[in-house]
């Protein structure tokens, strides 16, 4: 009887998961303004949380993004406050068509300009054939700007409580309980769409919401992982996530070495 009971168990959850899965996903329609004197804002960022799928406003402020009911939107543009939205059964309605209106921030905004010779970041090259300085960056011959390579700093903590709250550990852990946070983040970097989007973003809100920190907690992070002062304030939103992922795979690196020579036997 147990056993049955079980099993049925296990079918209706299975079915549950099914359906929710199956839930058919339906195109978002919208344009994107500014609050107060109603211009439209092109080339501003409409991202799905939950699909990882983005767009960029038209020039005509027009967006169209495939989403489901209770799905999470975030609509960003440079210089103005963000908004999050949650998809209703009302908003996808065929006959809507949404106006979200941003305002700006209070604070003054610099206009940032970004020169492909100038960029900085994480390569995928074998490092050891370059030279490195002290500031944990590497120079390239025939390349006037520097990248950074960043490694997760051996720490000595007083005891193990001490060691749960450090940045880098909150990342060990937060993507090995939640892998679908480092799916998001993976499959940010790799859609053509979404890098574009990222390597044009400099506000990190899309980070702080996948990784759960705030922009202290972001920089700390970084600073934990030998990232400089001048990259965490200057890298785009893509060069971010790029050195977040780096870091946690080296700090994955560190730590399954780590446990393997715990359990080597002691010869004596």
């Amino acid at each position: 009887m147990q056993r049955n009971l079980f099993i049925l168990c296990l079918f209706l959850s299975l079915s549950a998961f099914s359906q929710k899965d199956s839930i058919p996903k339906t195109m978002l329609k919208g344009q994107i303004i500014h609050a107060e004197d109603s211009r439209v804002l092109s080339a501003a960022h409409v991202l799905n949380l939950n699909s990882v799928q983005g767009t960029i406003t038209n020039d005509k402020g027009y967006f169209e993004l495939p989403t489901k009911v209770n799905d999470t939107i975030l609509v960003s543009y440079l210089g103005y406050s963000s908004i999050k939205i949650k998809i209703t059964n009302d908003l996808l309605k065929a006959d809507n068509e949404l106006e979200i209106a941003l305002y700006e921030k209070p604070e003054e905004v610099k206009e940032v300009i970004i020169k492909s010779t100038k960029l900085i970041g994480v390569l995928e090259i074998d490092v050891k054939q370059v030279p490195k300085d002290r500031f944990t960056r590497i120079h390239i011959n025939g390349l006037p700007q520097t990248y950074e390579v960043g490694k997760p700093n051996k720490k000595d903590f007083s005891s193990p409580v001490a060691a749960l709250f450090q940045p880098v550990d909150f990342l060990y852990n937060l993507f090995g309980k939640k892998p679908n946070q480092l799916k998001k983040l993976q499959k940010l970097k790799k859609e053509d769409d979404l890098r574009k989007m990222l390597a044009g973003k400099f506000d990190r809100e899309v980070m702080m919401e996948y990784l759960q920190m705030d922009r202290q907690e972001l920089t700390e992070l970084l600073t934990d992982c030998s990232y400089s002062d001048y990259f965490i304030k200057k890298a785009s939103d893509l060069q971010m996530i790029e050195a977040v992922l780096s870091c946690y795979e080296n700090y994955k690196a560190l730590k399954k070495g780590s446990i393997q020579r715990d359990k080597i036997p002691s010869k004596n």
